[in-house]
């Protein structure tokens, strides 16, 4: 299953796909209510209150689109289309892995870390597909990073590696955009990378949330980032020197996880600039496609 907040006519709504089909969720889930409950359901407009609800998993969607199989009322909420996907909600935190691919660190001039490399971007990068990456001239060399990220669905704190799993709730994809010049000019004088990672628009996400049980356990999957349709990185999560489990493991050591959060695992070789008139799609299969344009802004 998968979940997008979409852009309706009258505003913004949570659509579901479940066996290659669309529905709008928000109206599926009140008439759900309705049958089962005789009362009016809470009305959820967007992915983010889903993960704040605790509803983001197949036990809580699952009776939904059981029984509105069963009373024939499933096309009734099929969409016509595919939804027009947003940002799907708003992280609480981004945690970002670094050098998590050998070969990434490599070009990058660094070993292969022996414990995972932990940094920060701030949600207020975040936009969502379709949304333009905005590229100042003092930002300077500006790289794309796809990668995939972890959606955090209950509170987690000194989870195990064996059930790490259990705190989360999906996937999505996430474009780690950098200002490489402004990130080597902190690193030189022992700054944090925060700047260079955080600046607006520079985290692109989306277009979905995959839920949780829709990949097996390791999580092996391939991403590919394009730009102006030639491959620029290609490679698959099986090669992540720190898999998932062991990552949030590692994070909750010291981080309490809430839902919601972000985990973006890190990005493999063939990181290269982004220049304005570009178009960069980072894509991983079972997820989709991110594809944001990129324009020059002028500073005020």
């Amino acid at each position: 299953m998968k979940l997008a907040t979409a852009q309706g006519t009258t505003g913004t709504y949570v659509a579901l796909e479940c066996g290659g089909q669309w529905i709008d969720f928000t109206l599926a889930y009140q008439t759900y209510h309705l049958l089962a409950q005789r009362t009016p359901g809470p009305i959820v407009s967007d992915v983010g209150q889903m993960l704040a609800k605790g509803m983001v998993s197949s036990e809580d969607l699952e009776p939904v689109v059981s029984l509105l199989r069963e009373s024939g009322l499933m096309e009734r909420f099929a969409l016509a289309s595919e939804p027009v996907c947003l940002q799907p909600h708003r992280p609480g935190k981004i945690l970002c892995i670094g050098r998590n691919y050998s070969a990434h660190a490599a070009e990058t001039g660094h070993e292969a870390p022996k414990q995972p490399v932990l940094f920060g971007k701030s949600p207020e990068a975040c936009v969502g597909p379709g949304n333009p990456i905005r590229i100042r001239e003092a930002y300077g060399r500006v790289d794309h990073e796809g990668e995939l990220a972890v959606v955090i669905g209950k509170r987690a704190k000194d989870m195990r590696r064996e059930n790490a799993r259990d705190c989360v709730a999906g996937y999505t994809i996430v474009n780690d955009v950098t200002s490489r010049d402004m990130q080597q000019r902190d690193m030189q004088k022992g700054l944090p990378w925060f700047l260079s990672k955080s600046l607006d628009t520079f985290c692109p996400m989306g277009p979905v949330l995959l839920l949780a049980d829709a990949l097996a356990d390791p999580v092996e999957v391939d991403l590919e980032v394009r730009v102006n349709g030639e491959i620029r990185q290609q490679s698959n999560t099986r090669h992540l020197i720190f898999d998932i489990p062991t990552l949030i493991a590692y994070i909750t050591q010291y981080i309490t996880l809430e839902p919601g959060d972000l985990i973006a695992t890190g990005t493999p070789e063939g990181i290269a600039s982004l220049a304005p008139g570009d178009h960069v799609e980072v894509t991983i299969p079972p997820i989709g496609t991110l594809s944001n344009p990129v324009e020059a802004e002028t500073a005020p």
